[in-house]
């Protein structure tokens, strides 16, 4: 592998969204660490039950989290927490939704990467991303994995990179669909790389990595969890991970930057966000709610079992910062590609 790291394998570090807006945020805000004081039990809007609403369908990662986060929320909270999932559109129904409610703290929505994505991806939303929520945090950062069918000439990312600027638009990478994490990655990694790849969109995620192990594609940039499993049987063979510091789950394996594709980040997160509107303190009450479930270690164990870091904690301002500094990089990707959803 090229660029070996330096750090012992056993020391992987956490993920770091690291992004120029998101530290002069961090910097510029006031340091007022968030209190779990902000709220007797139950009183957000009176004690009614608090309903995560998820962009996504059932068994999803958005989905997990939500279902994770919720009965720690509850406990904290001294109030019910549901889990409603209103998949479709792209998340556009769940977001709907939330923005349209009532912003007594009451609904919040659960939603993927894809909350940054879309105002660039669909020409008009039925809502405002930049001012119909209060977000509130984002709960984890997972990392994605290029993996290459076992027979795939290519040993590294840079005998890939080598191989496609030999036969430019000639090598293919598989997605779940037009304008997809993975079409974004794939896109991504063309960009700065410098090379030209074939798109090849299908019907989901499964589909696509059944194919590039049948051998039909010989790229995809799979979900580290949903694709350990296979990576270990040796049905796909991973070549660099997409995070900025290696992962716990496959700690010999170097990230893109080692691999030799400077500045290329891609993860998969899931934020909270509440309508715009919402009084202070039942703000406060749902951040400290959230961050204390956060820290709780039968969460993160879960989490980092799944190869996902938490989210650093830090002033109000930096979950913004890193909203728009993620909504920025995507449309450009999607702009400068001219990337749509047909």
């Amino acid at each position: 592998m090229s660029h070996p790291s330096n750090r012992p394998a056993s020391k992987a570090q956490p993920l770091n969204p690291s992004r120029r807006l998101v530290l002069q945020a961090a910097g510029a805000a006031v340091a007022a660490p968030w209190t779990f004081a902000a709220h007797a039990a139950g009183q957000i809007a009176g004690g009614k039950p608090i309903t995560l609403v998820v962009s996504y369908a059932a068994g999803g990662g958005a989905d997990l989290m939500a279902r994770l986060i919720a009965p720690r929320m509850a406990e904290f909270l001294g109030q019910p927490v549901l889990v409603d999932n209103k998949p479709g559109a792209g998340g556009q129904i769940a977001a709907t939704q939330v923005a349209r409610a009532v912003p007594d703290g009451t609904q919040l929505l659960v939603d993927a990467s894809s909350f940054a994505v879309n105002p660039a991806l669909y020409p008009k939303l039925p809502y405002d991303t930049d001012t119909a929520f209060a977000p509130l945090a984002v709960l984890a950062q997972f990392p994605n994995v290029l993996v290459c069918t076992p027979g795939f000439e290519a040993k590294s990312v840079k005998d890939l990179i080598r191989l496609a600027k030999a036969k430019p638009g000639q090598i293919a990478y598989a997605s779940s669909g037009n304008g997809s994490a993975q079409h974004l990655a794939g896109a991504l990694f063309e960009d700065l790389a410098g090379v030209k790849l074939v798109h090849v969109p299908y019907r989901g995620g499964g589909p696509a990595m059944n194919d590039v192990m049948a051998g039909q594609v010989p790229l995809f940039f799979a979900n580290v969890a949903s694709s350990l499993g296979q990576i270990q049987s040796g049905r796909l063979r991973p070549l660099a991970v997409t995070s900025r510091r290696r992962t716990r789950s496959l700690p010999d394996m170097p990230t893109m930057e080692e691999a030799g594709v400077p500045a290329y980040e891609v993860l998969e997160w899931n934020p909270v966000l509440a309508p715009a509107g919402i009084d202070a303190k039942s703000k406060a009450a749902l951040v400290a709610a959230i961050r204390k479930t956060m820290a709780d270690p039968e969460v993160l164990g879960r989490i980092r079992s799944l190869s996902g870091e938490a989210f650093p904690e830090g002033p109000e301002a930096l979950t913004q910062a890193f909203l728009k500094a993620q909504q920025l990089k995507w449309g450009r990707i999607i702009k400068d590609r001219k990337i749509t959803t047909g």
